[in-house]
């Protein structure tokens, strides 16, 4: 497994990381053969969030089923996220101090390696996010810190006030969802759609900052919200390629797919949300190919992107 170093801290993490948003209903057996198969195949990121499976659900299910030995916590890096709430978001002090206790105990773990702002909250009092990440740092009970789905504008705002490294951003991204660097390819052309800026700059200013990005919907489609692979009433093409380059390269479409992230020279984190340990073992084959040009940019106009 490939690793980069986590916001440019020291921190080596797997380049792969699972995300488990889906687990709440799976059996003990299950969540503890989906993440024994990420560790096997190299995995050592596991990502979570306060609001999956209900409050805390999907936290509460990981730690019941997978208690992370104390002799093995240092093998693996847990992150977490807070911020949204029913209805509405919530990055004050007391909700982000009172949210992390909460994962912690789901967890069954005395610290997160990572917590990140999960949306952005426009009502943020930067003071009071600075307040609540200081506790939380100083008491050992979080070691990094980070955002997801922010803009430039938004983690400068953060950063006016919080001392410590902003390590991540995590942000949509896929093959089908290509935004981040659609815009870039085709800035500057009147009347194209595709020319919209929606990320204000995000990738670079990333890149310039050291800022880890960490793709979600990294397999994601959205013309119907599910799979892009094998959908060939939507992506005809971009499957025809997928299917090409996974004969080329000895390996399966879901591999190219992530092939397709791992190869950006920002070097990003590919958060994986799959359920069926089969795909982490395709997804951490994947990470570990590295496309040619010319097939970074065949599967990029496949998927219906403009290249002008």
């Amino acid at each position: 497994m490939t690793t980069i170093d986590l916001g440019g801290t020291g921190t080596a993490a797997s380049q792969v990381v699972l995300g488990l948003m889906r687990i709440k209903d799976k059996t003990d057996e299950e969540i503890r053969t989906l993440v024994g198969t990420a560790r096997d195949a190299g995995v050592t990121m596991f990502d979570h969030a306060d609001i999956y499976g209900g409050p805390h659900g999907c936290e509460q299910r990981y730690g019941e089923a997978q208690p992370v030995p104390a002799s093995e916590r240092d093998q693996i890096l847990l992150q977490s996220k807070v911020g949204i709430r029913s209805g509405f978001f919530d990055s004050s002090r007391e909700h982000i101090l009172s949210s992390v206790e909460q994962s912690l105990t789901a967890l069954r773990t005395d610290y997160l390696d990572v917590l990140l702002i999960h949306r952005p909250d426009t009502l943020v009092e930067p003071d009071e996010v600075a307040a609540a990440f200081d506790e939380l740092h100083s008491s050992g009970k979080v070691r990094a810190f980070g955002v997801s789905n922010h803009t430039p504008g938004q983690i400068e705002l953060l950063r006016k006030a919080v001392r410590q490294p902003l390590v991540a951003n995590q942000l949509q991204f896929s093959i089908t969802n290509a935004a981040l660097v659609a815009q870039g390819l085709a800035a500057n052309i009147m009347g194209l759609e595709q020319s919209a800026d929606r990320d204000l700059g995000i990738l670079d200013y990333s890149r310039l900052y050291d800022m880890t990005i960490q793709t979600w919907g990294s397999v994601q489609s959205p013309a119907n919200g599910g799979v892009f692979i094998g959908d060939r009433e939507n992506y005809p093409e971009l499957n025809d390629a997928l299917d090409e380059l996974a004969n080329a390269h000895g390996t399966s479409p879901d591999a190219i797919a992530i092939a397709w992230l791992a190869r950006h020279p920002a070097k990003m984190q590919i958060v994986i949300g799959t359920t069926t340990p089969s795909r982490v073992q395709d997804a951490a084959a994947g990470a570990a190919i590295t496309l040619s040009r010319e097939e970074w940019y065949r599967l990029y106009t496949a998927a219906g992107n403009t290249l002008p």
